[in-house]
């Protein structure tokens, strides 16, 4: 399991890595047929990587809340905040 979320992060990076350079290469003011396909490309990793940060979200949320609730801490512990 540990390897599973290493290769998670990894991609998460690596999409990161790449689109910095994108944002990089569109600084240098490319033909506009190069612009338009680093654009595309750019607003796909944008997608991806917000669905993984929202994925990410929603876990934290639900741990921290399963905490509170196995304390007995807080009566209004809301689970399932967010949908699948």
């Amino acid at each position: 399991m540990g390897k599973k979320v290493e290769k998670k992060r990894e991609s998460f990076e690596e999409a990161l890595k790449r689109l910095e350079s994108i944002v990089e290469e569109m600084e240098k003011g490319p033909d506009i047929e190069v612009a338009v396909t680093l654009y595309e490309e750019g607003i796909s990793l944008v997608k991806k990587l917000e669905e993984r940060l929202d994925r990410i979200e929603r876990k934290v949320y639900e741990v921290k809340n399963m905490q509170k609730l196995l304390s007995d801490e807080e009566e209004n512990v809301q689970l399932g905040l967010f949908e699948e």
